[in-house]
């Protein structure tokens, strides 16, 4: 076969056309033989080819230069049907590719993108003189590159560490961007007070105004002055969908923006509508169970980045997780980094004391295993007798209930069976390490999925005389804050808290010891309570412990978070990944025989 020279850039023509909600991309390349279509030349950049095929017999050499402006324009653009549609995010690539001798054409909005983006690059971001609190340097970095983004009139995800005051820093932008408007805070309504305080604390020139308690909604919404926060749930967010949706608002801020992980739900659909010139998700979990959490995000702070929900499953989300391909791994990385900032408290918050996480392994009864053991085998039973009847869906259902019932087996036996005379070697061993912690003079944050579990630990604890608190997601704001502040202030030794109750917005630097009763799926999820302790204000160090029931589903389980951990850290920093949970790995589990018990 015939190979012509290299080719460079400046044999390249390219086209940035504004479609209706979308930007197309169109070009050539211009080689002895003809011209080569830009789409020929993406796919060659992606597969990383460093020869393209003119013809049966002729082929072309790209020079190194153009296969990486190829590379990053590559990453931004998404396969529609006969057309290339191409991401927001690409701005700086296609600059790029003009700096480099390019021939490029662009839309008028498109040039003001580029032109807002060469601007933002300049700025040199101030902490408004208005915020009352003093930044640490990370923080300031935080602000500065939020005001960068918005600068631009892209959208960020800030997804620091739990405790790392990411509040703070989104109070410091809508300080700088009260200029332009009013604000929306959606949050949990948990969480909902604690933005009116921490407004009322760091940004009192900021006039916070809780969608919950305005007797006229209608009228709330049409008074919103420059200065005003709207505070609104999430529950509201669906119930005033269209209300909300026809104001618009300078700033919009989604707080523990994990609830709308789920694209398909009404809330985020709801957040979706929302008309906001700039948009910040605030998460601590960006990511909790599989790529679809991201896209669904970024769908609603920076719509068109990641393409729509087809394009990104075809081109990211089934290479990675099915295909586990690091080169789909790498792109996505690349693609996410300006607009997602994470930092660790390893990497920023040096000042905050040791977290030491250990594994408690809890030996069963002979009794305890005889329950568990026939409970697994009449499940395994249970669902091969029913085989291929079954929808998927409906089978994935039928296994999950299965092995919520051997987790609450593995925790308590009265869990499973009410009558059951056994007695639990778990809560036996959460009493000796109570017994211990409260003889030291410690103070324990306690968590269950299950508020059956806790009932159980609770009546146990006030038998033996501990003072306690509790708090779970049907306990109502004003209890729950007097719960909190009772806790800080010295009036009990224990608290137990329901795990999805307690991740979020709750503030515990009294508690030194955080204890979970039981693994759930997801370790995201138990971080983010574990770190309602360990965070910024807390002076002891903490000690986390797992107890888990050796042997049992909670082995398994453990065995999990490890391969979540790596898909989190595949995506956000660039290391290993792992796939979500089929339902035939769920029956994997079930049917996985246990080790022999201790007798």
């Amino acid at each position: 076969p015939d190979v012509s020279a290299a080719v460079g850039v400046e044999a390249l023509r390219v086209q940035v056309e504004k479609k209706r909600d979308w930007f197309g991309l169109n070009g050539d390349l211009k080689v002895e033989a003809g011209r080569l279509e830009l789409a020929v030349l993406l796919d060659a950049a992606r597969r990383q080819q460093r020869f393209v095929r003119v013809d049966d017999r002729r082929w072309v050499e790209l020079s190194e230069t153009l296969r990486h402006r190829l590379q990053a324009i590559a990453d931004q653009t998404f396969v529609g049907s006969s057309r290339i549609e191409l991401s927001p995010g690409g701005v700086p690539a296609i600059a790029a590719l003009a700096e480099a001798g390019a021939q490029v054409k662009t839309a008028n909005e498109w040039q003001l993108l580029a032109e807002r983006l060469a601007a933002s690059r300049t700025l040199r971001p101030k902490v408004p003189a208005t915020l009352v609190a003093t930044l640490r340097d990370y923080q300031i970095e935080g602000h500065a590159w939020l005001s960068r983004i918005a600068a631009w009139g892209a959208g960020a995800c800030l997804a620091d560490d739990m405790g790392l005051g990411k509040t703070v820093q989104a109070i410091a932008v809508l300080l700088d961007r009260s200029k332009h408007g009013p604000a929306l805070v959606l949050a949990p309504t948990s969480v909902a007070f604690n933005w009116v305080q921490e407004l009322q604390r760091f940004a009192p020139s900021l006039n916070p105004v809780l969608f919950a308690e305005a007797p006229d909604r209608e009228h709330c919404l049409a008074g919103l002055r420059k200065k005003d926060v709207l505070i609104v749930s999430y529950g509201l967010l669906v119930r005033d969908a269209e209300r909300l949706a026809k104001r618009p608002f300078a700033t919009l801020v989604v707080d523990e923006a994990q609830a709308l992980k789920n694209a398909t739900t009404r809330r985020a659909k709801a957040a979706r509508m929302l008309d906001a010139g700039f948009r910040i998700a605030l998460t601590g979990t960006p990511l909790e169970n599989h790529l679809g959490d991201l896209w669904s995000l970024f769908s609603v702070v920076f719509p068109g980045l990641l393409g729509s929900w087809e394009q990104f499953r075809d081109r990211f989300a089934i290479p990675i997780e099915k295909g586990k391909d690091p080169a789909a791994r790498a792109a996505l990385s690349r693609v996410l980094r300006p607009f997602l900032l994470r930092r660790t408290k390893q990497e920023v918050a040096r000042e905050l004391p040791s977290r030491t996480e250990i594994t408690v392994p809890v030996a069963l009864s002979h009794d305890e295993w005889a329950m568990y053991e026939d409970a697994r085998l009449a499940a395994v039973v249970e669902l091969s007798s029913q085989g291929k009847q079954l929808r998927d869906q409906q089978r994935r259902f039928q296994v999950l209930a299965a092995l919520t019932r051997l987790r609450l087996l593995a925790s308590h036996p009265r869990l499973y069976d009410p009558k059951s005379a056994v007695g639990s070697s778990k809560m036996r061993r959460l009493l000796e390490l109570l017994e211990e912690l409260r003889s030291e003079g410690h103070r324990a944050l306690v968590f269950s999925q299950f508020t059956s579990h806790l009932a159980l630990v609770r009546q146990e604890l006030e038998e033996a005389g501990y003072r306690l608190r509790y708090l779970d997601g049907s306990t109502p704001a004003k209890q729950r804050r007097k719960l909190i502040a009772e806790f800080q202030d010295g009036d009990a030794d224990v608290f137990l808290i329901s795990l999805k109750a307690g991740g979020t917005g709750l503030n515990l630097t009294a508690a030194d010891y955080v204890i979970h009763l039981d693994p759930w799926w997801n370790p995201a999820v138990e971080d983010q309570a574990t770190d309602r302790a360990h965070r910024i204000g807390q002076t002891k160090p903490v000690t986390v412990y797992r107890l888990v029931s050796h042997g049992t589903i909670e082995d398994q389980i453990m065995a999990l978070h490890a391969d979540k951990r790596a898909l989190v850290s595949g995506i956000l920093e660039g290391t290993d990944v792992a796939a979500r949970l089929t339902t035939k790995d769920l029956l994997t589990l079930l049917q996985a025989s246990p080790e022999v018990a201790d007798e």
